[in-house]
């Protein structure tokens, strides 16, 4: 099974002040990924406040942007606790018609090998979507990833057909690409995160990219050379890109909608237990991001 995603946005979710979800802004952050140039989306992932929603709202998000998002593909991000609670979540993205599903380790639990490979084995078989296993290891200690575990996968699943990883280990995405290549030519890697010119030497095909809600522009670019595998030319917007992450990166979902409010996107606070950013922190990063001058090509407002 061959699904290549290409750029995909994570979009932020925006939450009103009574702390629901805020569908009307929802909708306006949609539409402006789509205008500037996900070729999908992935919804809730992290940056999306997943662990912060209840199974309704994951599943009214999900269904909600893939009527929003018209002919884009939606990746479901299902991750969970609980193996049951995970498959429950794909079965509902493939009846929402979502057409990919996501999910990492188990949130608490750090299961050995054999227990990971069950849950994901679960998971992509209640489903008859594409399965895209999420390596994050900054956000998921404990429980490993590896090129092994990918194999066993492929073994068991028709459907599984790549991983998204976040790690910046190039080790790891060698022997990945190397192992599974052998038994799954058209295994894809999708760089999680914008540091794409490495990931995309060693054979990334797409990128996830929660920056765009910020600099849209620069991410596009981005990925659009390292698809051609122009690398060196690239090399200039990666570091843009990382001075932007470097930027953003200290606070987390509250300093990335600090960020884009900054930009002219107000994308309403994050919900507890995460906070926003008091006035002076978000007067700090307004001058710090006042010191990236390419953000002056970027999109302000909507």
């Amino acid at each position: 099974m061959i699904f290549d995603p290409g750029l995909v946005h994570a979009p932020l979710t925006p939450f009103s002040p009574d702390r629901r979800i805020d569908f009307a802004l929802y909708e306006r952050i949609i539409a402006f990924h789509l205008r500037y140039g996900a070729q999908a989306l992935a919804v809730p992932m992290h940056v999306g406040e997943s662990v912060s929603l209840t199974d309704a709202e994951r599943r009214a998000l999900i269904e909600f942007a893939v009527e929003r998002a018209a002919n884009v593909p939606v990746m479901a991000h299902v991750s969970d606790a609980g193996t049951g609670i995970a498959a429950a979540l794909a079965q509902h993205a493939q009846r929402a018609r979502a057409a990919a599903i996501i999910a990492t380790t188990p949130y608490y639990w750090t299961p050995p090998p054999d227990m990971v490979l069950q849950h994901f084995s679960q998971i992509g078989a209640a489903v008859d979507l594409p399965f895209f296993v999420l390596n994050a290891p900054d956000d998921m200690a404990g429980s490993k990833i590896n090129a092994a575990l990918a194999v066993k996968l492929i073994g068991k699943l028709p459907n599984f057909c790549g991983v998204i990883d976040s790690s910046l280990d190039w080790q790891f995405m060698t022997e990945l690409l190397t192992e599974a290549g052998r038994v799954r030519p058209d295994f894809v890697l999708i760089a999680g995160n914008e540091l794409m010119v490495s990931a995309g030497a060693i054979g990334a095909r797409g990128m996830m990219s929660a920056l765009a809600v910020i600099a849209p522009k620069l991410v596009s670019e981005l990925a659009v050379l390292c698809h051609a595998q122009k690398f060196f030319e690239a090399r200039a917007l990666q570091e843009r890109a990382a001075a932007l992450r470097q930027v953003v990166k200290q606070g987390g979902v509250a300093t990335l909608k600090a960020a884009a409010g900054i930009m002219g996107r107000d994308c309403g606070a994050p919900r507890p237990p995460l906070l926003p950013l008091d006035a002076a922190a978000e007067k700090k990063l307004a001058v710090k991001l006042a010191t990236l001058p390419f953000l002056t090509a970027e999109p302000h407002g909507w």
